[in-house]
């Protein structure tokens, strides 16, 4: 087994299948009275996160706990960090705490690679800039497997914000190392081909959602992150969504067994529609779930639970 898990790149199909029906089984634990396991018990995790979150933070802090291992929640505001303390010096700290395994967000692309050369023990990236966030990947790789049965020969097109998406970025990694098929649909401005060609070959583009769906058995809508962009990718919310949004029209060109997922948080009206985001096609809440399922499953497989 790894012992950090900071790339998509990292997981070839042999281990992303280990972890995958990990998760199976720590998804059972869900339906239990008690929702513990003694797996990690004495360890310690720290979410070291230098960004917002809200699901990730929780799922991975829930994760831990559920697998009885003790959690340090570690957020810059009211911390060193404010004052200037470097991500090194951090780590340190961490280090001599006696942590068993640090889960880092940080806005600057490349940080958990850095953090692991600083730690003994394991890094798991949680989202570092535009860069990457493979238990995202991971969790959405598990959605798909629950809901239509397989990964290997899916069409999973990936639509929107593609060029600001660390999810993007890892599914492309990890869905066509599994066997799926991806196409990236959005305008070009939001589109690197280049660099993302170079990342995963075999990735397809298209411009044209429309053209899309009705070979699509997955489509995967990305948030608008407009806090990262500096200047003007599209003319205007308004065209994005009469292109790029997906709406009842569009979720009737899909076929009939086809899902709609959204790693969230969402702009409803603007990506997804309402109607799209609560139907039974959408995966936005199972998503949620299964994340803590695959988030025990990462942590107990890098920390040698028994």
């Amino acid at each position: 087994m790894i012992r950090h898990l900071l790339s998509g790149a990292d997981l070839d199909p042999a281990t992303a299948t280990l972890i995958l029906d990990t998760a199976a089984e720590m998804a059972t634990v869900a339906g239990r009275e008690v929702k513990k396991l003694p797996a990690l018990r004495g360890r310690t995790v720290v979410n070291l996160f230098y960004e917002d979150s809200t699901r990730t933070r929780i799922s991975f802090e829930a994760a831990a706990k559920r697998l009885s291992a003790d959690v340090i929640n570690f957020t810059v505001k009211g911390s060193s960090v404010s004052k200037g303390e470097s991500l090194k010096d951090t780590a340190l700290t961490l280090q001599a705490m006696g942590a068993d395994a640090v889960v880092i967000r940080h806005p600057a692309a490349g940080a958990p690679h850095r953090l692991a050369n600083w730690v003994d023990g394991s890094v798991i990236n949680a989202g570092d800039g535009t860069h990457e966030h493979p238990t995202q990947a991971l969790l959405d790789a598990y959605t798909m497997r629950a809901r239509l049965g397989r990964i290997d020969g899916l069409h999973v097109a990936i639509v929107g914000d593609v060029l600001h998406s660390r999810v993007a970025r890892s599914n492309m990694l990890l869905l066509t190392t599994l066997g799926a098929k991806v196409t990236l649909v959005g305008p070009p401005t939001l589109i690197p081909i280049q660099a993302d060609h170079a990342l995963a070959p075999g990735i397809e583009v298209s411009y044209d959602l429309d053209a899309v769906l009705p070979e699509s058995d997955v489509v995967m809508m990305l948030r608008v992150q407009r806090e990262r962009m500096a200047a003007s990718y599209f003319p205007s919310a308004r065209e994005y969504t009469r292109r790029y949004g997906m709406d009842g029209p569009r979720m009737a060109r899909l076929p009939e067994h086809a899902i709609v997922m959204h790693p969230g948080p969402i702009n409803r009206g603007m990506e997804i529609m309402p109607a799209v985001a609560d139907s039974p096609r959408s995966t936005i809440v199972e998503q949620v779930t299964n994340g803590v399922s695959v988030r025990m499953a990462v942590l107990y497989l890098l920390l040698g639970g028994k």
